[in-house]
């Protein structure tokens, strides 16, 4: 075997009649300038070769671009000729895959004119996730390849499919187990007829009103993204021939590149992955963790419980009386059982789970356990004396965990021995369903016991990040700073209707009146009544919901909020009652009250976010931008295509969102403070 040797990248290898092109740019082999410009060259290097196999090192074949490479004027060679020159070779390429072959992978492959995968290989063009458009051909060679009606599926809802599936599809000429290389020998040796080249075939006709169907539920599914409806049209290209269909895509291509959306969503792909290592935990190693007690088995603790056994943990519930216990053991089991009715989980995995579980009325059952987590009702005295129990049966060394929302854990942990393990790890409801987790640092906790929460909620799925100590941590803080300028929005002009419908407009799954009526008013209502007394006379506070709540009027549990509702329907009413009281408390302080536009509402409440976010990092709360953006994408539906607060207010600009906050500050005087470094934020 004879090894020529291509770029760092991208090697050649001769073996007979087959030229092994190898890819090698670890982590996920992606088209880099290196890859692109070593794999033009290796179309070259293999002429004197019957076939060309290409294939990558490592875990993966191709799994995307390079999108650090994203903010710059494309690099020659440009992908697309990279693939053509794949496609035209007069030595015809098979491409042999295993792990993802996803977005340039997957172009790769359907540039080449067999493809040959293992079992379980994954398949899609996931561009549509960073408000791209596949840039090399994928949206014109997937339809001639799959069919309109998978493509669309695949491109304009970044659907990964399995080899199984792709080659029922008719994209694969092969699914193979074993020794990749012998499969593709195999394959070869039975000299294949040279089949047409994707770019050369037609698209199958489509139904009349196709494009537009799709359009319409992609726009529902979308809520505000573009991208979806970008791939779309892309899609429609592709009945058009290939020599003016793949122009297209790449010039739309390169202008997504530089759009806000697509800033965004890849302001989000890269803060995901960095938010995972915080300084605080650099060379800190894990606890082992096998075995957690979960103290509380109400919806909350339940949700922990299973979030855990689904990550391979063992779990016990530590309830009051055996009652409890057994109500407790009831809802994780149907917790469990929810999760194979939806396809998460088979029954073989579900009965392994359940094995895993129990539920007692005894802090003794917990003195084996490595980590407890605390889940009972949010008061101090209570959590206190859980801690306390938790103490005396565990070992020394196991770590403690509070679930609070907002109280301190210093002082939950207050007299505990050891505070090193003691650490805030706060679940979002439903517990097992929600990504968000946030890992609160009191100031004794070991940079190893914060790792040992970061490599939880790795395994649980989540998206962790670093929290200090503040009222309301990150979240339910910039929560607090939201709900306070819609309240002042309210009283000044707005009804809870217009306020909520702005904030949908914006992108929202929903307003917040109507995520409020959801929730439930009495968890905002307590902690208004918990910060009465340390509430500064001078801030403005407006009291409309304390009126709602006194009144029995306590969200949708209760038929009645902000809204009223229809036994069995969900759908929020308008409640004249309501919008009367607004008027009259209007009235009683005096206020002139006035119109807002949508724009106007929105711009306010997202001026205030990024305020309250700069304001958190100042104070070192959070580490960064990117965890207050990850927390609230994560953790209170803000649109993933706007970034997160602080991209956001960088996308219109600092010097605008700051504007506007002294806007509404001016209005509402001594009620907020103005963060000193916005624009550094």
């Amino acid at each position: 075997m004879l090894e020529d040797t291509v770029s760092n990248v991208v090697t050649v290898e001769h073996d007979g009649d087959i030229a092994w092109v190898t890819i090698n740019n670890p982590p996920v082999n992606a088209t880099s300038t290196e890859v692109r410009a070593g794999l033009l060259e290796a179309v070259s290097k293999v002429s004197s070769a019957k076939y060309a196999v290409i294939e990558c090192s490592g875990r993966t074949f191709v799994a995307g671009g390079d999108m650090s490479e994203f903010d710059a004027p494309p690099a020659l060679p440009h992908l697309p000729d990279v693939y053509q020159a794949i496609e035209d070779s007069g030595v015809p390429f098979l491409a042999l895959m295993h792990g993802n072959a996803l977005g340039g992978g997957f172009e790769l492959a359907m540039a080449s004119a067999w493809r040959v995968a293992a079992p379980g290989t994954k398949f899609g063009l996931p561009e549509v996730n960073v408000g791209l458009i596949p840039g090399a051909g994928g949206t014109q060679r997937l339809p001639r390849l799959v069919g309109m009606k998978a493509a669309v599926e695949i491109a304009c809802q970044g659907k990964m499919i399995s080899a199984e599936l792709l080659a029922e599809l008719g994209g694969l000429d092969k699914v193979v187990d074993g020794d990749l290389r012998l499969a593709a020998r195999d394959f070869l040796s039975n000299a294949p007829t040279r089949p047409t080249v994707i770019s050369k075939r037609t698209v199958e006709p489509v139904p009349k009103g196709f494009f537009a169907e799709k359009a319409t539920e992609l726009a529902k599914r979308a809520k505000g993204q573009l991208s979806p409806l970008h791939n779309l049209t892309a899609l429609e290209w592709s009945l058009e021939p290939f020599d003016q269909g793949q122009p297209k895509e790449r010039a739309m291509h390169l202008e997504l590149r530089h759009s806000a959306e697509s800033k965004a969503l890849r302001h989000v792909f890269f803060a995901q992955r960095s938010i995972a290592k915080p300084n605080a935990i650099e060379g800190a190693t894990p606890n082992e963790v096998s075995r957690i007690a979960i103290v509380g088995g109400g919806l909350m603790g339940a949700g922990i419980a299973t979030a855990c056994l689904g990550g391979g943990y063992q779990v016990t519930i530590i309830e009051q009386t055996p009652e409890a216990a057994s109500l407790a053991q009831e809802r994780v089991s149907l917790l469990v059982e929810g999760s194979v009715k939806c396809g998460k989980i088979t029954p073989k995995k579900r009965d392994a789970q359940i094995a895993m579980f129990d539920s007692v009325s005894d802090y003794a059952q917990a003195s084996d356990c490595d980590l407890a987590i605390e889940a009972v009702f949010e008061d101090l005295s209570v959590k206190r004396s859980v801690f306390q129990s938790l103490a005396e049966h565990m070992r020394p060394d196991a770590i403690l965990a509070t679930n609070t929302s907002y109280l301190d854990p210093t002082q939950i942990f207050d007299g505990i021995e050891n505070q090193e393990r003691c650490v805030g790890l706060h679940f979002f409801s439903p517990a097992h369903i929600m990504k968000l987790l946030e890992i609160v640092r009191t100031p004794h906790t070991s940079p190893e016991v914060l790792a040992t929460g970061f490599a939880i909620g790795k395994k649980l799925r989540k998206i962790s990040v670093l929290s200090g100590i503040c009222d309301g941590f990150i979240g339910n803080r910039m929560l607090a700073a939201y709900r306070r300028e819609a309240d002042y929005l309210l009283a000044d002009g707005a009804l809870p209707y217009e306020i909520d419908a702005a904030m949908r407009t914006f992108g929202m799954p929903m307003g917040p009146y109507e995520l409020q009526d959801l929730t439930g008013l009495q968890i905002a209502w307590a902690n208004r009544k918990r910060q009465a007394d340390t509430r500064s006379n001078d801030e403005r506070y407006i009291s409309v919901a304390d009126h709602l709540c006194e009144a029995g009027r306590l969200g949708q549990k209760s038929g009645k909020g902000w809204y009223r509702y229809e036994e069995g329907n969900r759908k929020p009413i308008r409640d004249q009652e309501v919008e009367n009281l607004i008027l009259d408390y209007s009235k009683t302080k005096k206020i002139e009250r006035r119109s807002f536009t949508a724009d106007g509402i929105s711009s306010r409440l997202m001026a205030v976010l990024a305020n309250e976010g700069a304001r958190i990092i100042e104070e070192g709360i959070a580490e960064n931008a990117k965890a207050v953006d990850m927390v609230k994408i994560n953790g209170y539906g803000f649109p993933k295509w706007r970034g997160g607060p602080m991209q956001y207010a960088s996308e219109i600009g600092w010097s605008v969102s700051l504007g506007t906050m002294h806007t509404v500050a001016e209005e509402s005087p001594n009620s907020w403070v103005i963060a000193a470094n916005q624009t550094n934020a």
